[in-house]
């Protein structure tokens, strides 16, 4: 009912006619594929009652069902909407990052971002490291960033998507146990983001351009440290894009579901096959 009232609200605000479908991500609140398990709250039911909009929702089951990791989901969308680019790269909770190699769509989370960099801001009285500045005044921990390089998800071939199951459990931990300030925990987590994702691309993507989006496109020191480690180029797209583009995808994911065409794509999920994905209330 919360999603759907706000729904309306943001309908009213900028005064917009009534969409023909909502489609709902949901909050994460479990997933863990490998026990073919998922649940993203907020019912699709519910907000088509509320909304008197039909609603596409629970994205995910599906695929997961198929063998899949469910996730990630974007890059269908990727592959349809962004295609002038050699790489989509997100950096949100998690990052992840979407390409083309040997005429296929790739993609796979990479590792912990905001997710992290939030948390230890807060310690410091702060909801995020606004541009990065307090990471910048921190000093790189040699020996906390070589224990986070050498993380066993790092050497798998296939990449599982990450969850906050994985990172309360096993990154979490090996963050708190260093001994040094909360400055220079943040500067050496951003490093090792910089290095997980710029050895991705100069491995898998190489020269071209690498479309950044994401609230950690927004943090200027992440993004110098990525620049001058990537190969390829950096591009942060106009603030729409920027700060909506996973919300534009999911709106095109559930165009895709109404005409019962393939929206989750095997090649990134490791499902058994393509899929059509998420269920329909309608209004």
């Amino acid at each position: 009912k919360y999603i759907g009232e706000n729904v309306i609200a943001f309908l009213q605000k900028f005064n917009l006619p009534k969409p023909d479908i909502v489609c709902s991500h949901g909050h994460t609140v479990f997933h863990e594929p490998a026990k073919k398990f998922t649940l993203q709250i907020g019912n699709g039911n519910i907000i088509s009652e509320t909304t008197g909009i039909t609603c596409v929702s629970d994205f995910r089951s599906l695929d997961v069902s198929l063998g899949g990791q469910g996730a990630p989901l974007v890059p269908a969308g990727d592959e349809y909407l962004f295609s002038e680019y050699e790489a989509c790269l997100n950096l949100g909770g998690f990052s992840n990052i979407s390409f083309k190699e040997d005429g296929e769509r790739r993609a796979f989370d990479i590792c912990p971002v905001n997710i992290s960099l939030n948390l230890l801001a807060n310690f410091l009285d702060k909801p995020f490291d606004y541009n990065g500045e307090t990471a910048r005044s921190g000093f790189i921990q040699p020996e906390l960033l070589q224990q986070l390089n050498q993380l066993p998800i790092y050497k798998l071939d296939t990449r599982p998507s990450l969850a906050r199951e994985w990172l309360e459990e096993v990154f979490n931990p090996v963050v708190e146990n260093a001994n040094c300030s909360f400055e220079d925990k943040l500067r050496t987590v951003n490093e090792h983001v910089a290095q997980q994702i710029s050895d991705v691309i100069n491995s898998r993507v190489s020269r071209g351009r690498v479309l950044v989006t994401g609230g950690g496109a927004k943090n200027g020191f992440l993004m110098e440290r990525l620049s001058q480690l990537s190969s390829a180029q950096m591009v942060i797209p106009n603030e729409e894009i920027l700060d909506y583009k996973e919300a534009l995808i999911f709106a095109f994911l559930g165009v895709l579901r109404m005409r019962d065409q393939y929206n989750v794509l095997q090649s990134v999920t490791g499902a058994k096959t393509d899929s059509c994905s998420g269920v329909i209330n309608y209004s």
